[in-house]
């Protein structure tokens, strides 16, 4: 039998008022509140979970909320804190609180599904762990970072790890930090989502079951197609942010700060620029992830190939809305420095890639600091990508051009800038290719034979043996194309690509001087230095070690 027409429509909207009643008016059997402790320590989190008996909600994902008011018990402060959902089926949510300061709070979670609402009150105090926190722009010095917990200097020296979460043994996750970090590195590049095939002529190759690049923060019909996985936008793939909590707690625990790149360019599969699927996205990676205190956030890398800047605007805008916690947020463009939304609130510091060398690479910093004072609005400027050790496509400079010595002196360029740097190992000892002891930037993962961050902690040991913050960039102080940070009349340094004598014009005074060795990071030391125009001896000249005139070296002057 064939229905008429008008009955099917009258069929067909009474179909939907039953959904729309069932969604509205659906209920769990229980709502349960357990906090994970009664006292935790500032900067670290309090997690309260949220478990529901006989789940029953369409999508839990989208059709349940998790909404708290976290505060000071004398209610000066206030923070309202979205929780995520942690299961497929809507059995467990969270919600995390990242106390900043040592004291008592209170807090209220309120469960809602439709017309259904249940609530829960409770206590708990934060005492004083000396964690470092997040890292913040210095008020007084906004051209550098200081970790907010502690109030100390931050010496950004990063590297590129992308595909760190390709790995699905934890412990590999953990070596690579735990490697990292005692090479001096306190930041890497990791990304959220993204998926590739290209590699670049890097000896990697993923295998799917021990190291992947089909990054999947959602449910796949086919995670192993690289063009057409089926994504499900509307859900979350709760093992793999598991794994998430796992590595960033590791990462905290070393005070490694791990910039979270939201998304890639690599590949064309991403949720609709602007839409609901990504809005839902990025919120759940700020309800999930951001009371971690070691995070910034990173809109995506090679931002500009995929969204426009408009984009870039009115998405960070929103994330800085969302973000309880105000993490430093950045950008990473791919064509041009200019893609950067320098003059907005939400914007921390620059993030880009300028593959230049050496004494173009220190212009490059200059000009990017002058680009930034012109917006009235000072802060700190990085380069993140600036070339891979022993990596050489078409448009990197030649050999030696990435080698691990003259990435070295590129980073000395852009430091002795005023500006900071994030590098990459080489990947000639691969993943899944013989030897398999390496990965470099690919992955993250490295072995003792891979030697080039040892140079840069060198430089790491240099300047935080002082207070570099308050010096700034004054090449005009010397002569023979020579680099020069300086406190006037208090501290110079300055950075001498190829040897030789400089002269330095200093203020009055008697200064110690020191000359450093940034390859092996030793100091011969000089005699008092008395101030006006001086110049000073060669340092290959009665140096044992009688390296070509080629070699860098640094001076270092310092008021008595």
């Amino acid at each position: 039998m064939k229905w008429p027409s008008w009955m099917q429509s009258v069929l067909l909207f009474a179909t939907f008022i039953n959904l729309v009643a069932a969604r509205a008016f659906a209920m769990p059997t229980s709502v349960s509140f357990n906090a994970s402790a009664t006292s935790v320590e500032a900067y670290d989190f309090i997690e309260i979970r949220v478990r529901v008996t006989s789940p029953d909600a369409a999508n839990p994902f989208n059709d349940v909320s998790v909404e708290g008011l976290f505060e000071t018990m004398d209610g000066s402060r206030q923070w309202k804190v979205n929780g995520f959902c942690d299961s497929a089926d809507g059995s467990l949510f969270r919600i995390r609180f990242m106390p900043a300061t040592t004291g008592d709070y209170k807090y209220r979670i309120v469960y809602r599904q439709g017309v259904f609402e249940k609530a829960s009150s409770g206590t708990f105090h934060a005492s004083d762990g000396h964690r470092a926190g997040p890292i913040r722009v210095d008020a007084q010095y906004p051209w550098h970072f200081l970790w907010e917990g502690t109030g100390q200097h931050y010496f950004f020296n990063g590297t590129t790890a992308y595909f760190l979460m390709g790995f699905q043994d934890q412990h590999i996750v953990e070596y690579s930090i735990a490697r990292l970090h005692r090479l001096k590195v306190n930041r890497m590049r990791v990304t959220l989502a993204g998926r590739t095939i290209y590699f670049f002529g890097e000896r990697v190759s993923p295998d799917g079951r021990n190291w992947t690049v089909f990054l999947s923060p959602w449910p796949a019909e086919k995670v192993d197609d690289f063009s057409h996985p089926g994504f499900d936008y509307k859900r979350f793939n709760v093992a793999y942010w598991e794994r998430w909590d796992e590595m960033l707690r590791f990462a905290r625990d070393q005070d490694m700060i791990i910039s979270i790149v939201l998304d890639m360019n690599d590949n064309k599969v991403h949720p609709a620029a602007g839409s609901e699927d990504e809005h839902r996205y990025i919120q759940y990676a700020v309800n999930r992830l951001g009371a971690f205190s070691n995070i910034t956030w990173d809109l995506g890398d090679d931002l500009d190939v995929y969204r426009d800047d408009q984009w870039s605007h009115e998405t960070g805008t929103l994330l800085e809305r969302w973000d309880p916690y105000k993490h430093l947020a950045t950008t990473h463009p791919a064509l041009d420095m200019r893609h950067q939304d320098r003059s907005s609130d939400w914007f921390g510091f620059t993030s880009y890639q300028d593959w230049s060398r050496d004494r173009k690479q220190h212009e490059v910093m200059l000009t990017s600091r002058k680009r930034q004072e012109a917006t009235g609005r000072i802060i700190p400027q990085t380069n993140e990508e600036y070339g891979y050790e022993d990596h050489y496509p078409a448009w990197a400079p030649a050999p030696p051009g990435d080698s691990a010595d003259e990435l070295r002196r590129t980073a000395w360029a852009i430091v002795m800038a005023g500006a900071y740097q994030d590098t990459g190992e080489t990947t000639r000892q691969g993943t899944n290719v013989w030897p398999d002891t390496g990965g470099g930037w690919f992955n993250g993962r490295g072995d003792d034979n891979m030697t080039m961050l040892q140079g840069y902690g060198h430089m790491v040991d240099f300047f935080t043996s002082f207070k570099w913050w308050k010096t700034n960039p004054h090449d005009e102080l010397v002569d023979n194309g020579n680099y020069c940070l300086a406190d006037p009349g208090k501290t110079y340094v300055v950075y001498l690509p190829h040897a030789g004598k400089v002269t330095v014009q200093l203020q009055a005074g008697h200064y110690f001087a020191q000359w450093f060795n940034p390859r092996i990071g030793e100091y011969i030391p000089l005699p008092v230095v008395e101030g006006g125009a001086w110049t000073s001896p060669d340092p290959e000249v009665n140096n044992s070690e009688k390296w070509p005139t080629t070699k860098d070296w640094v001076l270092f002057l310092q008021s008595q």
